[in-house]
């Protein structure tokens, strides 16, 4: 049997997910032990495959929550030549670690 996965949108990306994998997305209101289902699931893959137009109706991804957490810092810096102009910023982006334990299509 082959592998199943599913691409389904979350945070305004789309993500390949199978099931056993962590998967990194954009920060959900979730504590880390809880549950989450993401409804908006574009395909289902595998031994035969499944296109939603947008979306497949009844399928859903479940998964739990790892961790809450900050990515490594990027630095900005803005600098104005012979202006003795310099702006230094930094940003850490927050995110939300999912180990994904179902694919229900």
């Amino acid at each position: 049997m082959a592998d199943i996965y599913a691409i389904i949108k979350t945070g305004g990306k789309q993500v390949k997910v199978a099931v056993g994998e962590p998967v990194y997305v954009e920060k959900l209101g979730a504590e880390a032990g809880d549950t989450v289902t993401f409804e908006e699931v574009i395909l289902v893959g595998g031994e035969s495959a499944v296109i939603g137009a947008p979306f497949i109706k009844g399928a859903s991804v479940t998964g739990e929550v790892e961790k809450q957490g900050k990515q490594k810092k990027i630095v900005t810096f803005q600098y104005k030549p012979k202006k003795h102009s310099h702006r230094k910023q930094g940003h850490r982006q927050p995110y939300t670690k999912v180990m994904i334990t179902a694919i229900n299509a």
